[in-house]
């Protein structure tokens, strides 16, 4: 073939996009003659010499572009690289790249309204708890264990932190693990695993990424942001450096006595990726990131519907997190091997107004109550997986340290004076050896065991008003799984699967200053799901749920206004989840989903009678759906999307006395974009009905015994930006 000079290709495409382009001012085309296989041909065969030259193509039944195989969906949350297809467990995977890859606005928050069953409250950016599958233990951000763990390229970002919000920016896929995951991801992992994979850095190819935009909200504040994305070979074929930046100013829309948009926010992000491609199929990943995210205000307001509140003193919130990591990895074949540590350092500030809600504390004119929270945690893990003829198995051993600090004080009158109120130190540390094996009975059915082996410590000590405290507890015990596979034909996966986990009991202390150690939570799932996919077609997984949960610890509102923990009981959950995406005609896709949970508590250890035994911030129904289209605009290639979701009721906490309802809202948004070449434009408009629908009911835990609150919807807002490649 002669060399043929041809446009640069970037963005989102298939191949057979990309070839087209590639060949567009050329004498030939592609054509697919198999799954992965394409031919280049003239398009027109020329007559004389060109046409001796060039040898005759043979003819090829070619199938239709819809009816050939989609490219396998490959996940890593399960400890090794699979096919989604090969996973027996409810799994949902999303790529940020599809819609909106660099822009520091899509977080926690924007990546809930694409997963069916997950759940964030709404205190704020950086203030937030996620929740999955209804296993929800408080509204509040206490010292309970998370029970969803941040996984950030396989090592844990967070052990009981709030959500740091991270954006999602140059990242590959987001892979998020429904229902408990303790055999493979140990404690801390009650409601799932939520896994971000980033773009590593590519040893073949330098490019840099530019992408800025502008955002007004209606009757509130305008924003701004940007990020760049910079990879460069260092030695092409064997190292590389990637380096991520990203920062945003996000407008405020809720206006405090003068204060016009006092809730605005800001992030900043870096994260820089060192890769070495070594000797004999071994991989070193070397990984700094760091986020740092300011409000300046809450967000919550004393009607329904309301976006105004009288003067106050302003709530600032600060989520700064710090994280290295280093990962040294082989993949061959069938053989994984993964050796990684990372070290996180976590810094979540809050300020509250005081000037109400503080008279249990015996100051004269309070001010503003602090709460300085720090954590840090060490995550290792070295593990192997391969295949003995037909058997899969995996062996690991696993370590994690996490400690955390936690200071607070009252200020008051008018000279700062400070109460020390709360001042704790906790530690926690689990050792332990994992594994799992998977045979086959038949040759489409497969059965997997696993389990989890682990010894944990538990130490604490502080001091609550002078009071001196310490106390350690030490557990041995195992978290097992395991799980039956049935494939009868090429992309139709039914499963049913047990999944157990356990979260450590905090210390508490009791009324009369002594420690009060909390029983682990206990918590086991059967489940039973349905993966379909038609090629060409479109896509289908139901799945239905029944979760026991032992000896619930839940962060409760005090009489004070501080937040403590108690063991609320046992609870029962019960669900059932279904999604689909379906292109019904050239060009059009449609996507859905839904999710209705019952969760209630069905013994109360409370010491309070309990009216509504739901548990907590998890909407009874979910609704989603979305329909897009890809279409040619002057020649260009555009796409528009319309995605709407709709929350159902939900309540805010057991204590009749401080529950509040909320939900019932309806989520919108519409996103265009069209392709020019080295740059893409795209625009967004959300919630375009302009609800004001009351997404959480709680904002200072002071306020909220004598002032309801609402946690309004954002307001209509416009986005544009502009992205270019080079």
């Amino acid at each position: 073939m002669p060399d043929i000079r041809t446009p640069g290709v970037h963005g989102e495409m298939s191949v057979g996009e990309a070839l087209a382009r590639l060949l567009a001012h050329s004498d030939y085309t592609a054509r697919q003659v198999g799954p992965t296989a394409w031919r280049i041909v003239r398009r027109t065969p020329a007559p004389g010499l060109l046409e001796k030259r060039v040898p005759a193509v043979p003819s090829v039944a070619v199938p239709p572009l819809d009816a050939m195989p989609a490219e396998p969906i490959i996940v890593t949350g399960g400890k090794r690289v699979q096919s989604l297809a090969d996973l027996p467990m409810a799994i949902s995977v999303v790529q940020p790249a599809h819609y909106r890859p660099f822009d520091p606005a899509a977080g926690t928050s924007w990546l809930s309204s694409e997963v069916e069953g997950m759940v964030l409250t709404n205190l704020g950016p950086g203030r937030n708890s996620i929740f999955l599958r209804g296993i929800a233990d408080s509204p509040f951000n206490g010292d309970s264990q998370s029970t969803v763990a941040v996984v950030l390229d396989e090592e844990r970002l967070t052990y009981s932190a709030p959500d740091p919000d991270i954006r999602l920016v140059d990242v590959d896929r987001v892979e998020v693990l429904k229902g408990p995951q303790g055999a493979l991801y140990g404690t801390g992992a009650l409601g799932g695993v939520y896994h971000i994979v980033s773009n590593r850095p590519d040893f073949e190819k330098a490019s840099l990424t530019v992408s800025t935009g502008g955002e007004v909200v209606a009757a509130g504040g305008l924003g701004a942001s940007g990020s760049t994305v910079v990879n460069l070979p260092l030695r092409p074929g064997s190292s590389a450096l990637r380096l991520v930046g990203y920062a945003a100013h996000e407008a405020g829309w809720v206006d405090t006595g003068s204060r016009r948009n006092a809730n605005a926010s800001s992030v900043v992000g870096i994260r820089s990726g060192l890769g070495f491609d070594l000797a004999d199929g071994w991989r070193l990943d070397l990984t700094a990131f760091g986020q740092w995210l300011n409000s300046a205000d809450s967000q919550y307001a004393y009607r329904p519907g309301a976006r105004t509140r009288p003067a106050q003193g302003a709530e600032p919130h600060d989520n700064d997190l710090r994280h290295f990591a280093g990962r040294l990895a082989k993949h061959e074949g069938s053989l994984d091997i993964v050796i990684s540590s990372a070290l996180t350092w976590h810094e979540v500030n809050d300020r509250f107004d005081a000037t109400v809600g503080a008279d249990s504390f015996g100051v004269a004119d309070p001010r503003f109550l602090t709460d300085v929270r720090s954590y840090r945690v060490w995550d290792t893990e070295a593990r192997i997986a391969n295949r003995i003829g037909a058997f899969n198995w995996l062996i690991g051993l696993s370590h994690i340290t996490a400690r955390q600090g936690r200071d607070v004080a009252l200020a008051y009158g008018a000279a700062d004076g400070s109460l020390a109120i709360d001042a704790e130190r906790r530690s926690f540390s689990d050792t332990a050896v994992f594994g799992d094996l998977t045979a086959p009975i038949t040759n489409t059915l497969r059965l997997s065991l696993g389990a989890r082996v682990f010894h944990s410590v538990v130490s604490q000590s502080g001091s609550v008003f002078s009071t001196i405290t310490t106390d350690e507890r030490r557990r041995d015990g195992i978290t097992p799984g395991a799980s039956l596979m049935w494939n009868p034909r090429r992309g139709r996966t039914l499963f049913l699967r047990y999944a157990s986990a356990i979260r450590q009991g905090v210390i508490g202390i009791d009324a009369a200053g002594s420690t009060a150690p909390l029983k682990d939570d206990e918590l086991s799932t059967i489940e039973a799901g349905w993966r379909e996919d038609v090629p060409g077609v479109g896509h289908v997984e139901i799945g239905a749920y029944f979760t026991l949960w032992e000896n619930l610890q839940s962060d409760i509102l005090l009489t004070d206004g501080l937040i403590g923990t108690r063991t609320a009981g046992n609870a029962r959950i019960v669900g059932l989840e279904a999604s689909f995406e379906a292109k019904p005609l050239p060009g059009w896709t449609l996507q859905g989903g839904m999710s209705l949970i019952q969760s209630q508590l069905v013994t109360n250890a409370l010491g309070f009678a309990v009216d509504d035994r739901r548990l907590p911030v998890i909407p009874e129904y979910t609704l989603r759906g979305a329909v897009e289209h890809g279409f040619v605009l002057a020649g260009k290639p555009a796409a528009v999307r319309m995605q709407l979701r709709y929350l159902g009721p939900a309540r805010l906490g057991f204590d009749p006395a401080l529950d509040r309802p909320m939900g019932r809202v309806l989520e919108s948004s519409l996103h265009g974009s069209v392709d020019l070449g080295r740059f893409t434009v795209g625009a967004d408009i959300s919630n375009i009905f302009g609800g004001s629908g009351n997404t959480f009911s709680l904002g200072n835990p002071l306020r909220f015994p004598l002032q309801h609150q609402f946690t309004p919807q954002k307001p209509t807002s416009f986005s544009v930006g502009v992205t270019g490649h080079f």
